[in-house]
């Protein structure tokens, strides 16, 4: 069966669409992921807030860009003043779960659950989604379901695509024979990458992430990507990942600057998550199928 992706319509004189996203997770991310409660991690969390995400928005409205805020509900709940702020410089903000919690291995009603949690948290700041990302990018055998139960038009927090937007499909793995695919979603995937997130290569943490790469390194493979994008794809989009604490570090934040004058210059069109679902045309080709999986 073939992946159902398409291409961008991109306003005149752009080459490619790029979405500067802020994964806005604070104190969750060393909780939720990484089982991290000392306040060690916790103050590197509080960075983001006090510190990282004033320094994004402030570099954000010097170039009059928008892109995505993904807000975990516990970052609401703990720096409320900040995510307002956020929101009144008319960023996007997609629901991040509420504590950052990894979704693998949960149940139905669990995943759900947090679901209505982090939705309900979103309302708190006068956001009503339209768009998701994954705390740890994964997915449970029930994400897709859910965010088709709740209305959501997009996720990006897959990779079965690198530079065009496609729609997933739930997936039943065997070892023994194919994998066997079911119909492809309403959701459109606007999908991620790790090599284009800073929080891998770049945080220290002891025992499980070397961090401290040299940031030149990771900047100029996410120039290479958009260089690529602009000189061999039509109507593609470079989804950048960034966090607060990370890309807010002031060696960072001043790269970060560099790489969008480098990309204004070629034609970029900074936007948001949402303008891209919005512009997404699809692939007509695809006819369908009968098969039908049960999950």
């Amino acid at each position: 069966m073939k992946q159902v992706s398409g291409k961008i319509k991109l306003p005149p004189g752009k080459k490619v669409a790029v979405n500067i996203g802020s994964d806005f997770d604070a104190h969750s991310v060393w909780m939720g992921s990484l089982n991290k409660f000392s306040p060690s991690y916790l103050h590197r969390g509080e960075f983001g807030a006090a510190v990282g995400a004033p320094r994004l928005l402030k570099l954000m409205d010097k170039y009059h860009i928008k892109g995505n805020w993904c807000i975990p509900g516990h970052t609401i709940d703990t720096f409320f003043d900040i995510c307002k702020e956020v929101v009144a410089h008319g960023h996007e903000i997609t629901h991040h779960g509420y504590a950052h919690e990894n979704p693998t291995n949960m149940k139905y009603k669990e995943e759900e659950a947090i679901m209505i949690k982090g939705l309900e948290a979103l309302d708190r700041i006068g956001v009503k989604p339209r768009g998701y990302r994954s705390p740890a990018w994964d997915y449970s055998r029930n994400t897709l379901s859910i965010l088709e139960k709740y209305g959501f038009e997009y996720d990006s927090s897959l990779m079965a695509n690198d530079l065009h937007p496609y729609r997933p499909r739930p997936i039943i793995p065997h070892m023994d024979k194919a994998s066997e695919y079911g119909e492809p979603s309403s959701i459109l995937e606007i999908p991620v990458s790790w090599y284009l997130d800073d929080f891998p290569t770049q945080e220290l943490v002891f025992g499980s992430m070397d961090g401290l790469a040299d940031p030149d390194v990771m900047f100029q493979r996410w120039q290479d990507i958009f260089n690529y994008a602009v000189d061999h794809e039509e109507g593609a989009c470079v989804v950048l990942t960034t966090h607060p604490q990370t890309i807010g570090r002031a060696h960072m934040i001043t790269r970060l600057e560099k790489l969008i004058n480098h990309m204004e210059s070629r034609g970029a069109w900074f936007c948001t998550l949402g303008e891209i679902n919005d512009n997404f045309v699809e692939d007509r080709s695809y006819k369908g199928t009968s098969f039908e999986v049960q999950i």
